[in-house]
């Protein structure tokens, strides 16, 4: 799905920049009380006044995502500019929150961070940085982020932002995702070797149920971590070849010399402690693949 925001009004509300009857959008209407509860309205993030009449009404406002590329001309706008007018939008109508879904990108972008550092919500990814490496995704979502508190505190806005890291399990829609395709991709063959790196990992059941827990919670302040693990990927192909021995998963770093690049730590505190439970990597790999199995992508 494009970016996109979900609002929870007196009948709940979806707003897509996509065609209301893209088959694509088929399986949110296959959720449970669906029929009842879900209305899907057709709105564009560049357009403030289709914003402001999407979430007429509404209690609360998630905005979800970010186009998932790293073009500056498909991302920044959307990122930037559409994350201010769904927050704009927001604070005419006198919603009660706005949460918003960031990026572990606005976090772990900064060379100059000492690898022991614990990351947590306190660090930000250096803008700096990111416009020299040329990375676009997290550059934009970053400086949205950045935005949206500064917006939030000058219009005394009552926003709460989760992070959630690389995105595992199973998959609702029809399309194929980035995070899911790198497991894909190990399971068919199609990549010979892993690569010389390490990710954050969290469930998607978790980052939603986050999304619910922070709009639901009187205390939710602030930005808030969700990650469940930090793993090589050398560590997630042997995972995934304990759990599905059948499948051709590399047993090779694309580094020939091994892998060198070590976990970095990641706090989930701030979420755990508001009684937040994650659901471990291990069953968040084995459900995804069962996913892909069902879906017959492998």
């Amino acid at each position: 799905m494009r970016t996109q925001a979900f609002a929870i009004p007196k009948c709940q509300a979806l707003i897509s920049s996509c065609y209301l009857d893209d088959p694509k959008n088929d399986h949110l209407m296959q959720l449970e009380g669906a029929a009842t509860r879900l209305k899907l309205v057709k709105a564009d993030l560049m357009d403030p006044q289709s914003i402001l009449s999407a979430i007429e009404d509404c209690d609360g406002v998630f905005h979800l995502a970010t186009p998932m590329t790293n073009d500056p001309i498909k991302v920044l706008d959307p990122a930037i500019r559409g994350t201010l007018n769904v927050l704009d939008a927001a604070a005419q109508v006198g919603v009660r929150r706005v949460v918003i879904t960031s990026s572990i990108g606005t976090v772990c972008m900064d060379p100059h961070r000492d690898p022991t550092v614990v990351v947590d919500e306190s660090c930000w990814s250096d803008v700096e940085y990111c416009k020299e490496t040329k990375n676009w995704y997290c550059y934009g979502k970053t400086v949205a982020e950045q935005a949206a508190w500064d917006y939030a505190r000058e219009k005394n806005l009552d926003l709460v932002v989760l992070i959630p890291s690389l995105v595992l399990g199973p998959l609702l829609q029809p399309t194929m995702n980035a995070s899911t395709n790198h497991i894909l991709k190990y399971l068919t063959g199609s990549a010979k070797t892993y690569v010389d790196m390490v990710q954050a990992y969290v469930d998607v059941r978790d980052v939603a149920k986050a999304c619910i827990l922070l709009y639901e919670e009187p205390n939710a302040r602030g930005r808030y971590l969700c990650a469940e693990s930090v793993a090589h990927r050398g560590d997630i192909c042997s995972l995934l070849t304990e759990l599905f021995p059948q499948y051709p998963v590399p047993k090779m770093c694309s580094n020939q010399k091994g892998p060198s690049v070590q976990p970095y730590q990641i706090s989930n505190k701030k979420l755990s402690s508001m009684g937040f439970a994650f659901t471990p990597l291990r069953k968040s790999l084995h459900d995804t693949v069962l996913n892909l199995q069902e879906r017959n992508d492998i």
